[in-house]
């Protein structure tokens, strides 16, 4: 497909994280962004964003294809509309779709052994199929063009998403209840060679579900392939209180220790933090995936994320499953984590919105190692969005990334490419599965586990 957007507002990312709202056309040749610019002939595309060298070097030598060697599939007026990169969901556990409002109002480890893990006892391969599909719809209604999932039966998690043409990252959930290291590894490698839309990277569930033995195959698997790993990671007060009394350290500290974080990687939720485990995150480069509303839902705490943006660590954000979320929006995470990080700094000059902005797109890419998908630019996949910027609720245009993170919804959003094909647009569908058939699938599971 190729495909031609005009009179277009475009988001373009810039080197120092901050955004710019250019007006002109987008093209998309086959699954990559061939052109940004105003269209006339003989154009350079200067609209090539800068993040990094090769960025710049490829704005001095693109110029504008020739439309008549495209042959457009589609020419979309944008009607002055946004196109952005699309949000990268870095943690959930899709397929927990079948336990949203079924576990609720408990703290986690209540809501884990006493309503999760039973449960979960009960799957079978297929239904990940289609309750990870059931997540994938939700996430393109909120704009959402990859996901960085961990849950059971990978192989059919990466089908479901291949099947959509969604763009899946998985890591794995090994722990004392089930796998073993030599299956991570088996996964790490098929998995990173199925389809340009799977990818995979090394990890483990938790610290307080794991012993010591798998921890200890996990770092032999970073250390043999030079591999980053993630790994949900100080989450809850009493986690990281029981690995001090366990191992005399805290999370982080241990899984560096282990040398698992020799090659980066990073850890989900990361909120109770000390000076010591930020310390690692920096000298490591290591990305920390802040979870808001599932922290709040499950009293967790609220992430120091602030204090981490001051010490340059990558940010990213993630919904956490439909279970402990249950809404599985990238907008309303977002409202949250700056409002969470004013709060819990009790100063509302703190986390600005582009900071947070950025931590939605590129922060995300970064940690899920997606190059290729961290904005808009010639030669990034075409993972992008359209925002209908004619909604109240972002109207009056004054500043339209503040609109964004403060007062954007769903309801905005009006289209969403996944790796150059248009797979939601004005509410309705396009991803090869009949959404009824995925929506009887799914409630026939919940059905038959109780």
């Amino acid at each position: 497909m190729n495909t031609r957007f005009y009179n277009a507002k475009i988001l373009v990312t810039r080197e120092d994280k901050s955004f710019e709202i250019r007006e002109g056309e987008l093209w998309v040749r086959g699954n990559t962004i061939c052109y940004i610019g105003d269209g006339r002939e003989g154009e350079a595309a200067d609209a090539v964003s800068g993040i990094g060298e090769a960025e710049q070097a490829l704005r001095e030598a693109s110029r504008r294809p020739d439309p008549r060697e495209l042959g457009w599939d589609r020419e979309i007026d944008a009607e002055g509309n946004l196109l952005m990169p699309g949000f990268k969901n870095a943690h959930t556990h899709s397929a927990m779709t079948f336990l949203r409002s079924s576990a609720d109002d408990l703290p986690l480890q209540e809501w884990l052994y006493e309503q999760v893990f039973p449960r979960e006892a009960q799957l079978k391969e297929e239904d990940s199929y289609w309750l990870t599909a059931l997540a994938n719809l939700e996430y393109l209604t909120s704009g959402i063009t990859a996901q960085f999932d961990m849950y059971f039966f990978q192989d059919m998690v990466a089908k479901a998403c291949v099947d959509m043409g969604f763009r899946v990252v998985q890591t794995s959930g090994l722990n004392n209840f089930g796998g073993t290291v030599k299956e991570l590894e088996e996964k790490y490698l098929r998995l990173n060679n199925y389809h340009e839309l799977s990818s995979y990277i090394l990890g483990f569930h938790a610290e307080y579900t794991t012993s010591r033995e798998l921890m200890e195959g996990v770092a032999s698997l970073v250390q043999k392939y030079k591999a980053p790993m993630f790994v949900h990671n100080s989450e809850t007060k009493r986690e990281t209180d029981e690995c001090r009394q366990r191992y005399g350290m805290s999370p982080t500290q241990l899984f560096d220790s282990m040398g698992m974080y020799d090659f980066g990687g990073g850890g989900y939720h990361c909120v109770w933090f000390d000076d010591a485990d930020l310390d690692i995150f920096a000298r490591r480069g290591l990305t920390a995936v802040t979870n808001p509303g599932s922290n709040a839902k499950l009293a967790s705490g609220i992430a120091p994320v602030d204090e981490m943006r001051k010490r340059g660590i990558n940010l990213a954000i993630g919904t956490d499953g439909p279970a402990s979320n249950n809404c599985l929006d990238m907008f309303k995470e977002m409202f949250l984590v700056t409002s969470l990080a004013k709060l819990r700094a009790m100063d509302a000059a703190v986390m600005d919105a582009n900071e947070v902005l950025y931590m939605a797109t590129a922060g995300g890419a970064k940690g899920m190692g997606l190059p290729d998908c961290d904005c808009l630019a010639v030669g990034k996949k075409a993972d992008l969005i359209m925002i209908d910027l004619k909604q109240p609720n972002m109207q009056p245009i004054r500043n339209i990334t503040k609109n964004l993170v403060y007062s954007g919804s769903k309801q905005n959003v009006k289209l969403t490419m996944i790796n150059g094909k248009i797979l939601y647009e004005d509410q309705k569908f396009h991803v090869n599965l009949d959404t009824d058939e995925i929506y009887r699938k799914a409630n026939e599971i919940v059905e038959r586990i109780k």
